[in-house]
């Protein structure tokens, strides 16, 4: 278990996604990243399917909004969802909105009220859908917010009382209108009254399930990584709003007394992982790329793995010979355009890639 804490954040993002513009009408018909025309304002916004990080990419969805030229970057999270009896159950945590806090990202905490049944699983709902006249709520108050991030999202933290409860309420109705068994009721009013307490109770509350989770990732091994030239080990890093990240690296390398942190991201089929793993993986990197002090290392270094099967070359970036490496292998013009712009986002930010088949080492 690696202890890390981050005082400062600062990131230059050079790999960049043209956003598609979009007028507001409902929240449910909008992309899940986009830039939204709102009242003489332009927002840079993406949204949750549930208030999980590991579920549909998340955490790419953000990258691709950060350090964008909108008034505000602003993200939609369910403050829990609930897929049924047959499904999950999740919960908003809290250093999920540390975390969006940390990145000037402002929260707005919504909730389902529709969804459908489905179509082959009993007691199992899908397609669901956020409340819009809540969403649109906040956004006319983020037209006229003019203080950080922070301020407003510790203001939303007071107000999660009344949002748990709309959204109980909706899941009772969904529940009885198409005839399914959700997860015990008792244990929404637990959570609710856990996130309104106080904040440390919130806290707590959100860090055990977080450490439970960091628990079972560091004894897997998903099919998108490779894991083999390091340890795979749990890192808890603490910032100065009271934030602490329960992350898993994927691997952990010490070698010639300097510690390598490694976020790594593999493909069995493909030349490059896809580019919504790469940008989950830079987003962990904005964070380790940030770290203050690692305890018990003097020196460490950041780094984004990127193995294929099929790649036969290799190189680690930042590099001159980027164009050369390019040129000697059949990406495509996005994956060029792609690892152009990585290059130069890893040498700006002082960490290193490193792309090669997951049988060459490094």
């Amino acid at each position: 278990m690696l202890q890390a804490s981050i005082k400062n954040f600062s990131y230059k993002k050079m790999y960049e996604e043209e956003l598609e513009n979009f007028d507001y009408k409902d929240i449910n018909t909008l992309p899940s990243k986009c830039l939204l025309n709102y009242k003489n304002k332009v927002f840079a916004i993406s949204k949750w399917v549930s208030p999980k990080r590991t579920r549909s990419y998340p955490y790419a969805r953000i990258y691709d909004t950060f350090d964008s030229l909108a008034n505000k970057v602003i993200t939609i999270i369910p403050i829990f969802k609930d897929e049924g009896i047959s499904g999950d159950m999740d919960y908003l945590q809290w250093d999920t909105i540390s975390l969006m806090s940390l990145l000037n990202i402002y929260v707005i905490i919504g909730f389902y009220d529709n969804a459908q049944k489905h179509t082959k699983i009993e007691n199992k709902i899908t397609k669901q859908y956020f409340n819009n006249k809540h969403i649109q709520r906040k956004l006319d108050e983020l037209s006229i917010y003019h203080q950080s991030a922070l301020h407003w999202n510790l203001k939303e933290l007071n107000k999660v009382h009344c949002i748990g409860m709309l959204a109980k309420t909706a899941y009772t109705n969904i529940a009885h209108t198409l005839n399914i068994q959700l997860h015990n009721i008792q244990n929404i009013d637990k959570f609710i009254e856990k996130i309104t307490q106080d904040k440390d109770s919130f806290m707590n509350f959100s860090r055990n399930k977080a450490m439970r989770a960091q628990n079972r990732e560091s004894l897997t091994i998903q099919p998108k990584e490779h894991v083999g030239i390091g340890t795979k080990t749990k890192i808890t890093i603490q910032n100065y709003l009271g934030g602490q990240y329960f992350f898993t690296i994927d691997d952990v390398i010490y070698r010639d007394n300097m510690l390598y942190i490694c976020e790594s991201k593999h493909s069995k089929t493909s030349l490059l992982p896809s580019s919504d793993d790469i940008k989950d993986g830079l987003l962990k990197l904005m964070l380790y790329n940030n770290l203050d002090s690692i305890d018990g290392y003097k020196r460490f270094k950041v780094i984004l793995r990127l193995t294929s099967d099929v790649l036969q070359d290799k190189i680690t970036l930042p590099s001159n010979t980027i164009e050369s490496f390019l040129s000697k292998n059949a990406f495509s013009k996005i994956q060029n355009s792609m690892l152009a712009n990585l290059n130069k986002e890893a040498k700006i930010n002082n960490f290193e890639i490193w792309i090669n088949n997951d049988t060459i080492e490094n």
